[in-house]
Formats: structure tokens, C-alpha cells, sequence
């Protein structure tokens, strides 16, 4: 099976800038979006052979989140609480094999003045993921707005305690990384640096790499073995933030 993700950056903009060029290319069993910023009726794709599921926000041009996948689901489910929901942020996907959860983590914003509803978020995030996982085996995607180690991103000392790089953000993601799940691509490349999927808009901030790896796939431990391929597609354009792929035998 093959997944892709991707923070968007308002897909209406995005197909201007060449989407359709890349999800046909990538020819996904599964393909997840992030911050789509759109509402019902504004966005017509044309996917035959997809399935789409799209949860928005209840605030016009923001947030949002949708998957377009060839394989029906058993279920589908938006959000985990009313405070979720209204974001559009969560989707899932049953399978007989798996969840998919496709996530638009929040920001804790520059001034951090939403950092402790982001801890409410992520901890109430982390029991539904160990909830579902209870079940049967969790891939989770998307843009999850942290760099959880030093070698996530390029100046690491001079952002400590920055939205994003936050003790309490990163603590979160080993908390949860630690009950149960694994990222797939530091599974596969443990110590290699440089590799991000977002760069500010700022002047030649992109063409120098100096970036932010935000955007993961993380599966349950019991997945781990099955992953074949964990790719940053940092080659394409559209959004500040680049596409990732993972090849999994689920």
C-alpha cells in the first residue's frame, strides 16, 4: 500500500501550482491533505477512482483536512470531540486491517499563547490513538507541528522553546512514541539530517534547506517491519510544506 501526505496550504492554491501533476504521478492508494482551507462546494476535484472524505472547518479559509483513497472504508469518523471537530482536523479511516488518521496538529502560535491547548490536544489525541490502536493497528499521518528531535530541524539551539520546538510539544511526541507507535522515517534512517518537510516563506529560507521536519507517518509498533519505504519529496513545489510518502504491507 501506498500513502501520501501533505500540508497543502489551501488546495485551491495548490492546484494552481501543480497537485493534480504530482497525486497523479504518485498514482497513492491513499492520499491525505492538510489545511485544505476551503468549505463545502468551493473545491471540485475530479479523482475517478477515489474515494474522498473531507472534514472542514467551521471557519471560513482555515484548517481543514481531507483523504482521498481508492479503498472504501468500513467506517469514517471526523474529529474526537466537539472541540476538535469544529476545526475540521481529524479524519478516520477503518480498514479491516488498520486505522488511517489523518491529523492538521494546531499551532501553538509564535507568542505560545495556544501551547496549553495544544497539550490538551495532543493528550487527548495520544488516548484515542492508544483507543484505536486497542483495536487494531494505527497509521497516523499528517502535519504535526513539532520537530521532535535536534536533527528535525536545521538550527535547532536557536529555537529551543520556540512554537514547534517547545519541551512540552516534543515531550508529547516521545510520550507518545513511547506507548506503542514508531515514526517511519527515523525507523528507516535513524541519523540522517537535513531532510525537512517545511520552510518559511522567508527570502531563499527553502533554497538553503533551512527547514522543519513537522509532517510524519507514525504507525504501531506491530507495523514497523511492514514499512518498505518512508520518503520526503522535498523536489516539490506548492505549498511550504513538501509531500511524504510511505510503502507499507498492511
Amino acid at each position: 500500500m501506498k500513502f501520501v501526505s501533505w500540508n497543502v496550504n489551501g488546495i485551491r492554491a495548490c492546484l494552481k501550482k501543480g497537485f493534480m501533476d504530482y497525486f497523479d504521478t504518485m498514482d497513492a492508494d491513499f492520499f491525505s491533505i492538510q489545511e485544505t482551507k476551503c468549505q463545502d462546494g468551493q473545491v471540485e476535484l475530479e479523482l475517478p477512482n477515489y474515494h474522498q472524505f473531507w472534514n472542514y472547518a467551521e471557519r471560513k479559509g482555515y484548517s481543514g483536512t481531507a483523504i482521498f483513497t481508492k479503498h472504501e472504508p468500513i467506517s469514517v469518523k471526523y474529529g474526537i470531540g466537539d472541540v476538535t471537530q469544529e476545526e475540521g482536523r481529524i479524519i478516520t479511516l477503518e480498514y479491516d486491517n488498520f486505522h488511517l488518521v489523518n491529523v492538521y496538529t494546531p499551532n501553538s502560535k509564535r507568542d505560545l499563547t495556544r501551547l496549553d491547548y495544544r497539550i490538551v490536544w495532543e493528550d487527548e489525541l495520544r488516548a484515542y490513538l492508544k483507543a484505536l490502536d486497542q483495536v487494531k493497528p494505527v497509521i497516523y499521518c499528517g502535519d504535526l507541528n513539532v520537530a521532535h528531535e535536534e536533527i528535525d530541524l536545521k538550527n535547532a539551539k536557536a529555537n529551543i522553546g520556540n512554537s514547534g520546538f517547545t519541551d512540552e510539544e516534543r515531550g508529547r511526541m516521545t510520550r507518545l512514541l513511547n506507548s506503542g507507535f514508531t515514526d517511519s522515517f527515523r525507523y528507516l534512517y535513524p541519523g540522517l539530517t537535513d531532510h525537512y518537510t517545511w520552510w518559511s516563506y522567508m527570502n531563499k529560507v527553502r533554497e538553503r534547506n533551512i527547514g522543519w521536519r513537522i509532517d510524519y507517518f507514525i504507525l504501531s509498533d506491530r507495523l514497523k517491519e511492514q514499512i518498505t519505504k518512508a520518503e520526503i519529496h522535498d523536489h516539490i513545489l506548492g505549498s511550504d510544506h513538501c509531500p511524504i510518502m510511505l510503502e507499507a504491507k498492511v
